[in-house]
């Protein structure tokens, strides 16, 4: 039985071992795309706040993963309510994805895992900040692929601290995915609002 790395995987291997296909169309992914949630004042203050602190943190190079979660991830899921019941948190959790038809098993350690029950709500992979979203996209999809939960639909947020970006996953005989656009810290603004929008959003649909 060969063991891989979920890091050292890429969206070919995805391709070629699951079938796994990316969806472009609009429709495909309209849950982060839902502006109807709005924020109380005391969250936006929050989130202000967690903004400063990322610039504040590139002052003093470099930002690491470890940082990245404990200064922005962890704060949004706070806000975001996903600490509180039905949700819970795990974090660093192993994990063991089969390739099909093959002796070959895919194994990672997920940073931050939010569950509802058995349903896998987020899977979040935080990355340095210097690094692209695209380095993570493969290691959070096969981490998706391998969700036991019952429901064929999983999402999943990549977060280096300066860029965030959703992924939705269904799951069936040929694995289809979409993301959402890239929010960015130095956009105008604060993009973190639509990132914890997003997030309630989330909670939502798993609370069905």
């Amino acid at each position: 039985m060969e063991t891989i790395p979920a890091r050292d995987i890429n969206l070919r291997y995805l391709i070629d071992k699951f079938g796994i296909q990316l969806v472009r169309e609009p429709d495909f992914f309209t849950e982060w795309q839902d502006d109807s949630l709005s924020l109380s004042n005391y969250d936006k203050q929050l989130l202000d706040k967690i903004k400063e602190g990322y610039f504040n943190l590139l002052n003093y190079p470099p930002l690491l993963e470890g940082v990245v979660r404990q200064a922005i991830i962890d704060p949004l899921l706070f806000i975001g309510d996903f600490y509180l019941a039905p949700f819970y948190v795990k974090s660093e959790e192993s994990i063991d994805i089969e390739v099909p038809d093959e002796d070959i098993i895919i194994k990672g350690r997920i940073d931050t895992l939010v569950l509802r029950d058995q349903l896998w709500v987020m899977i979040i992979e935080s990355k340095k900040a210097s690094f692209s979203i695209e380095e993570g996209l493969a290691q959070i999809l096969s981490y998706m692929l391998g969700s036991p939960a019952q429901s064929n639909l999983t999402f999943g947020m990549i977060a280096t601290g300066s860029e965030f970006i959703f992924v939705k996953l269904v799951k069936g005989n040929i694995p289809q995915y979409g993301t959402s656009k890239v929010f960015s810290m130095r956009n105008p603004g604060n993009d973190l609002y639509d990132v914890l929008k997003i997030l309630k959003k989330l909670i939502k649909i798993a609370s069905i």
